[in-house]
């Protein structure tokens, strides 16, 4: 194993970590009493209605489960030997993107903040749905090289979870006013993470031709 190679493999072994850490938060948040999370920055009369806390805890809920069971698929050598298992996660990743990122477009909607804080949210839910489509078409077709990229695509998207918290701990830390730096994390949380995931996937495209 290369020093690069072993890099690589710490960095996506810490990713993991995160993701499944992050997914194991929403749980807390739904089912420990007093754990209120961004609720407390929703009005009232939003929180009373029949419909918005049932929406958003699926949201969350099912988000945790699609980052745990999507956290394994950068593992190559894992997936090879492991392959029923490998589909099975598949299945429920997207399984739990669909319904999860719907209910994240209708939240959206409804995000604190400014009105670009209502369209990064609803830019990720779209973008989440999307590519997870794409990359499930692919597969179907036999286009197992396709999956690959939107799936890297996709879960640069679900990654969101994890980038959001990070960024929300690191405002808390720094003791920025919370409605100073809230709106932009609808964005922060998920475009440098297609950044990066593209960039990666550029560089996968130029060792392939330089093979």
């Amino acid at each position: 194993m290369t020093s690069q190679s072993r890099t690589t493999r710490i960095g996506l072994i810490i990713m993991a970590i995160l993701a499944i850490g992050t997914g194991i938060y929403p749980f807390v948040f739904a089912f420990v009493k007093g754990a209120q999370g961004l609720f407390t920055t929703k009005p009232e009369s939003l929180l009373q209605t029949s419909w918005y806390i049932p929406m958003f805890l699926t949201h969350v809920l099912l988000g945790a489960v699609a980052i745990i069971a999507g956290s394994t698929q950068f593992f190559e050598s894992w997936q090879r030997s492991r392959l029923k298992l490998h589909r099975t996660l598949g299945k429920i990743y997207v399984l739990t993107v669909i319904p999860s990122g719907l209910a994240g477009f209708v939240a959206g909607f409804y995000a604190t903040g400014t009105w670009y804080s209502k369209a990064g949210f609803i830019c990720l839910a779209i973008g989440w749905v999307v590519t997870t489509v794409i990359a499930y078409t692919s597969i179907k077709k036999k286009d197992i090289s396709a999956h690959k990229r939107w799936m890297m695509r996709s879960y640069a998207f679900c990654f969101a979870f994890v980038t959001f918290r990070i960024y929300l701990g690191l405002g808390a830390a720094m003791e920025i006013p919370f409605d100073d730096y809230y709106s932009y994390l609808s964005f922060l949380c998920w475009v440098p993470n297609i950044i990066f995931i593209e960039w990666h996937i550029a560089q996968l495209r130029r060792t392939v031709q330089t093979v």
